[in-house]
């Protein structure tokens, strides 16, 4: 009876220490929201800043078109009586040139406007992806995901790294200003 009741216990024991040996840590899994960082990181508000101003400023450039174009259609219609059909047709003609740059123009802009919001969300971008994989190193993630690319749907709030990632962020762009 002694003998079994030892080696039941010895069995016990080894089992139980070698069952903590095959056990890993727990999976250390971080996520993230990119869109909150770009509006709410220092460098995202310098680039919506940046963006806005270029904005504005083709914006002006269109309102300043536009009302000279404004101008000439009225100024068409006052003349119309009194022109020659041919001066007219001129008239009309040059009046459909200026319309049709106005629209290229337009376009111009607003593909110009996707440009730069393209290459300062990338810089953005860019930058937090260097402070993500650093996070993950240093505090020894084994994955980190983006919420949104990665389809997530939910995910504990202790898991969520973003307002982290931003601090760093901010912290750098201090240090490089």
């Amino acid at each position: 009876m002694k003998k079994t009741l030892l080696s039941v216990l010895i069995s016990i024991v080894i089992v139980g220490m070698g069952s903590t040996a095959y056990c890993a840590d727990v999976a250390k899994i971080g996520v993230f929201d990119l869109q909150k960082i770009v509006l709410e990181s220092s460098a995202g508000k310098m680039m919506q800043k940046q963006a806005k101003a270029k904005h504005t400023e083709f914006q002006q450039k269109l309102n300043t078109e536009k009302k000279q174009l404004q101008e000439m259609q009225k100024a068409l219609e006052r003349e119309a009586l009194v022109l020659s059909a041919e001066k007219n047709n001129e008239k009309q003609r040059a009046f459909r040139i200026k319309v049709n740059d106005f629209k290229k123009m337009q376009s111009d802009f607003g593909l110009e406007m996707k440009k730069l919001e393209n290459k300062l969300k990338g810089k953005v971008i860019k930058d937090t992806f260097e402070i993500v994989e650093k996070i993950g190193k240093e505090e020894g993630f084994l994955m980190i995901l983006e919420i949104k690319t990665a389809g997530i749907f939910y995910a504990q709030d202790h898991m969520n790294i973003t307002d982290k990632i931003i601090k760093a962020y901010n912290l750098k762009a201090s240090k490089t200003k």
